[in-house]
């Protein structure tokens, strides 16, 4: 077993493993490939990959959370291994090499993604239960009623917005979605690389909900084949309560149904209750969950 930084080549691998562990999450080769070759802007960026004769057996990213306020927070990403190799010292060998990259940039405070099974192990290295997160999945092949827009109400794609004014929209939906810590230090440039320039980006399916020729809600589809993942569904909050949010997903299925997607998945915070209401009204059914899991470098 050799831990090694990951390289672009190891795309189709870490897409292999990833889609065995986690199959309700979405992310293609090629975007892989993109993160690996053009890494985020955030300080820090990296992956490690675990391999044995050759194969990709587990993976990890660790970065400084360029989104927050809260100082010297950082994340490890997805940390996973193939079930036929576990118990043989590869994910704690792909975390000591994750915490010993984040150490030397002053990171003290360090979530993870844990699925149920894996938290004796996180716990056995220091990291404590935090939120618990649902995993949903949709069959399109029967989309849900699309609601007709109230006066004065449009629905556009994405693609013909200036970026600038849905990063704006983003920013404020976001900054009080339930979380260890806000996310209210989203630049530009890391969201354009995050959303608006990301391969996967379905910008003909991804809809807004205009009112009086302000971006009000928005739902944003990430694609890979015939299986999409909602990245962010949310509501400027001056425009809450009206509906809009589950306006502009419906229609963003609707898009991508048409467009040949037949499975959409999408996760919310246990304490997100609207969410989680829109997307059960929508016909969404739990598929997985996984908790963030926290803890102090030393």
């Amino acid at each position: 077993m050799r831990i090694r930084v990951a390289q672009p080549d190891d795309a189709p691998g870490v897409v292999a493993l990833r889609t065995l562990v986690y199959p309700y999450l979405v992310r293609g080769v090629e975007s892989t490939r993109k993160m690996l070759a053009e890494p985020p802007p955030e300080e820090g960026w990296t992956a490690f990959v675990a391999e044995v004769d050759a194969q990709v057996v587990g993976w990890v990213s660790a970065q400084r959370a360029g989104w927050t306020s809260t100082p010297d927070f950082g994340e490890l990403n997805l940390l996973h291994v193939h079930p036929e190799h576990r118990r043989r010292g590869v994910g704690t060998a792909l975390l000591t090499a994750a915490t010993d990259h984040l150490r030397p940039l002053g990171i003290r405070r360090v979530r993870a993604m844990v699925l149920p099974d894996g938290l004796p192990f996180a716990r056995r290295h220091g990291y404590e239960p935090s939120r618990e997160v649902r995993y949903s999945a949709l069959d399109l092949n029967t989309t849900p009623a699309l609601p007709e827009p109230p006066p004065g109400v449009r629905l556009l794609p994405i693609a013909d917005l200036d970026p600038r004014l849905l990063y704006e929209a983003d920013v404020a939906a976001a900054a009080d979605e339930p979380g260890d810590v806000p996310v209210d230090a989203i630049s530009y440039e890391s969201w354009q690389y995050d959303v608006w320039n990301s391969l996967g980006l379905d910008k003909a399916s991804s809809t807004v909900v205009e009112v009086d020729g302000e971006i009000a809600a928005f739902s944003l589809v990430k694609r890979d084949g015939d299986r999409m993942w909602s990245d962010f569904t949310g509501t400027v909050p001056a425009y809450r309560g009206r509906g809009l949010a589950r306006l502009a997903k419906t229609a963003a299925l609707h898009r991508a149904a048409a467009d040949g997607v037949r499975t959409a998945y999408t996760s919310n915070d246990e304490a997100n209750g609207p969410m989680l209401a829109i997307n059960t009204r929508l016909g969404y059914r739990p598929v997985a969950s996984q908790w963030t899991c926290l803890t102090d470098l030393t």
